[in-house]
């Protein structure tokens, strides 16, 4: 049988319904994709198999139900943890494949209005494509000052930051009205700490809530998003732009890393 493994398991054992992605500490289970050897062969080993895989349908092909283990994952995160109230207003600061997730995850959530910031031609096509009502490019328009207009001067109800950059952030919060949610996806993987603007944060007086969470899985998460592909609510592989075969391997992954030929996502077949 076909199985899906999601990219943050734990190390070591772990119930189905816990939060294994921060299994032995912040980031616990990121060791699984990044550090575990042999998770880039033909074959490799799963810590638990019981909580961390699940069946594939026989409905679902390999190139869709491979976007379940992040992108599917860390994308309706950032839509679920972004306390959306039905009809309400989001911003998706970035549309990557992650971001365009949580756009897609936006609207399964009930959003009335969803918005996208993106500066690419091809993802901002793709973020319609997913539910994006509006497109903001933040080369050619203040991100801030467009967003206070779309919404009437309030802000939205959630802003989902979807890059991992120090200014974004900031954007996150001052285009977030008071009493909303700022759900970040992003990763930072430079700096020593992040900033929030004082004024706009309400000198931290405007009950703001702010969210992050690495990619969330286990068996009984996955089936759910098998079942969400399944019943054709999103298809994933719009945001495949280039297949690779397993030989070359090394060229997708400079093609994904360097943002060559206008990628979105490889896929890489066996």
């Amino acid at each position: 049988m076909r199985s899906c493994v999601w990219c943050t398991p734990s190390a070591g054992r772990s119930g189905p319904c816990t939060r294994p992605s921060q299994s032995g500490g912040p980031l616990g289970g990121f060791k699984f994709a990044n550090r575990k050897d042999g998770v880039f062969a033909d074959y490799f080993h799963v810590n638990d198999a019981d909580a961390n895989l699940a069946g594939i349908p026989d409905t679902i092909g390999d190139d869709v139900a491979v976007y379940c283990a992040d992108m599917l994952s860390t994308g309706f995160m950032g839509a679920e943890k972004g306390n959306i109230p039905i009809g309400g207003t989001v911003a998706v600061l970035a549309q990557g494949p992650v971001g365009l997730m949580a756009t897609a995850g936006a609207r399964l959530r009930g959003a009335g209005r969803v918005i996208g910031v993106e500066s690419v031609p091809s993802r901002q096509k793709l973020a319609r494509a997913y539910g994006a009502d509006e497109i903001v490019d933040f080369t050619s328009e203040d991100v801030v000052e467009r967003i206070r207009e779309l919404t009437g001067g309030e802000g939205v109800d959630t802003a989902i930051e979807a890059l991992g950059a120090d200014i974004t952030f900031q954007t996150a919060v001052k285009i977030t009205k008071p009493g909303g949610t700022i759900s970040n996806i992003g990763y930072f993987g430079e700096g020593e700490f992040i900033s929030i603007p004082r004024v706009e944060w309400g000198v931290g007086m405007a009950d703001q809530t702010i969210a992050t969470g690495l990619c969330p899985g286990g068996r009984l998460r996955m089936e759910r998003l098998l079942r969400v592909v399944e019943a054709k609510r999103i298809d994933p592989t719009r945001m495949t732009t280039h297949t690779f075969s397993f030989d070359d391997m090394e060229r997708a992954f400079e093609v994904a890393d360097k943002k060559l030929e206008d990628v979105v996502k490889v896929l890489i077949t066996f």
